[in-house]
């Protein structure tokens, strides 16, 4: 799994959170785990649906996208 895979799958969301004033960058790719870990900018950087965006939106669309991503965490 390269990078540029799992950033053209997260830019099908970016329009939602930019919308919203925020944005979300890739902190870590784990190949071995097949963990994503993200960050979130701006507004949706401490909101209180941050979760419900994560496993909802992102994760859900990733691992629709890109088989090989097992889950996505996100760190502060």
């Amino acid at each position: 799994m390269n990078m540029i895979e799992i950033e053209n799958a997260l830019d099908e969301i970016r329009p939602t959170l930019q919308e919203d004033g925020g944005d979300v960058e890739i902190v870590s790719f784990n190949d071995e785990s097949g963990t994503l870990t993200v960050r979130f900018l701006g507004h949706c950087a401490g909101c209180p649906f941050a979760k419900l965006t994560l496993k909802q939106g992102i994760e859900r669309t990733i691992k629709q996208r890109l088989p090989g991503i097992v889950a996505v965490e996100m760190i502060e």
